[in-house]
């Protein structure tokens, strides 16, 4: 119990005293590298925090005993006790970052939604979902405040293509450890891209937006290129470097599965784009993307592989949010590790593995499993558990 006070002294302080320092100029933007002691990097996912009004703002679908003591703070204190419990060296926020309909100011609950990152000294990263524009800030202002709140590596779009569409499509490098022949080398690609929020022609195409043409010619040629620098003058990387993806709403794709081929559960439908736009096909030709990782449909959380790409839900992160009463709210980890070489070094990705962890009394970690691993490639590789 001690812990918990502590932390919510913590959550008392920033939303007394530091909120009005979470925005400002930017950190310079810094090179992720894996840790030199274990070959590791680490990723924590936050999906749809749908963060309001900060305590004023209730939870829902807790259980009766909860309601009463129950709001955004809770969502504050989970993210303190992930970040305490996991050591992440990234965070990842995939989206519904705030519920618009319920904020009455968007700047100042982005603010307190992502306080505790940047207290954290954590770099961190955001895409939009569907609901981060339906406050005060249009979908661009939301993501321009985004890109100029501290410690955040966040990007409103590549310069390189001016016309792209949405706002929040970039790619992140992670280098080789210090000292390593990849310390210069990316050998971990993420790229981050937005989903959209509702069709774009709702008189012909109802429901939920998609990732465009615009978006996926951007995502090829980065990742061409990355794959051309990471492979050049070297006869020992016959393989590009394993990429990731964030973005919101969930690919068709992810109705392929249940309970027999995938990790996790599945208690909702899903909630993709009435159409499919081909983006799981893009990347499928690419080749480096091992994993995609979702939110927006809270109460699915499940991991399934098609074509060698995983197709992961975090499930539902934020008290605001709709969940399941009893269901506990959860976050998504993925530890990538290194290759040991022969020099007592660390090499290329080995291997790629996740997990989850529930908000109750011990945060317990479940669904453990392997996504990939560099000796399995192009073989079907079984989540561990």
């Amino acid at each position: 119990m001690e812990f918990f006070v502590k932390l919510f002294l913590v959550l008392i302080f920033l939303s007394s005293f530091q909120l009005l320092e979470a925005s400002g100029e930017n950190n310079p933007q810094q090179k992720l590298r894996f840790d030199s002691k274990n070959g590791e990097f680490r990723i924590l996912q936050v999906a749809d925090m749908h963060y309001g009004n900060g305590k004023s703002t209730l939870c829902e679908d807790v259980l009766p005993q909860q309601m009463s003591s129950c709001s955004d703070l809770n969502t504050t204190v989970f993210i303190l006790r992930m970040i305490h419990a996991e050591k992440p060296h990234l965070i990842v926020f995939t989206g519904d970052n705030i519920f618009g309909y319920d904020a009455t100011d968007a700047a100042k609950s982005m603010d307190a939604a992502f306080a505790p990152a940047i207290s954290s000294n954590i770099p961190w990263a955001a895409i939009l979902g569907n609901h981060d524009q339906e406050s005060t800030l249009s979908r661009e202002g939301v993501m321009k405040h985004i890109v100029g709140m501290k410690n955040t590596l966040s990007q409103l779009n590549p310069r390189e293509f001016p016309d792209i569409d949405g706002f929040g499509n970039y790619n992140l490098e992670v280098h080789g450890t210090e000292g390593s022949e990849l310390a210069n080398k990316s050998v971990l690609n993420l790229y981050f891209l937005d989903s959209g929020d509702y069709s774009t022609v709702p008189s012909r195409i109802p429901g939920y937006g998609w990732i465009k043409p615009s978006q996926q010619l951007w995502f090829q040629r980065t990742s061409k290129k990355l794959k051309k620098t990471y492979m050049y003058n070297s006869s020992a990387k016959k393989a590009p470097a394993p990429g990731l993806a964030y973005f919101h709403i969930p690919l068709p794709e992810y109705a392929s599965f249940d309970s027999s081929n995938f990790t996790g559960v599945r208690q909702e439908g899903i909630s993709s784009a009435s159409i499919n736009s081909g983006f799981f096909t893009t990347m499928v030709e690419a080749g480096d993307v091992k994993a995609v990782f979702t939110g927006h449909d809270h109460i699915n959380d499940f991991c399934g592989k098609l074509m060698d790409i995983n197709l992961c839900y975090a499930g539902g992160f934020g008290y605001h949010a709709y969940g399941k009463a009893g269901w506990s709210r959860r976050a998504r980890v993925v530890a990538v590790s290194l290759e040991k070489t022969g020099k007592g070094g660390w090499g290329a990705v080995k291997s790629i593995k996740t997990w989850k962890r529930l908000d109750d009394e011990h945060l317990t970690t479940i669904d453990s499993q392997v996504l990939w691993s560099k000796s399995s490639a192009g073989k079907v590789l079984r989540g561990c558990s």
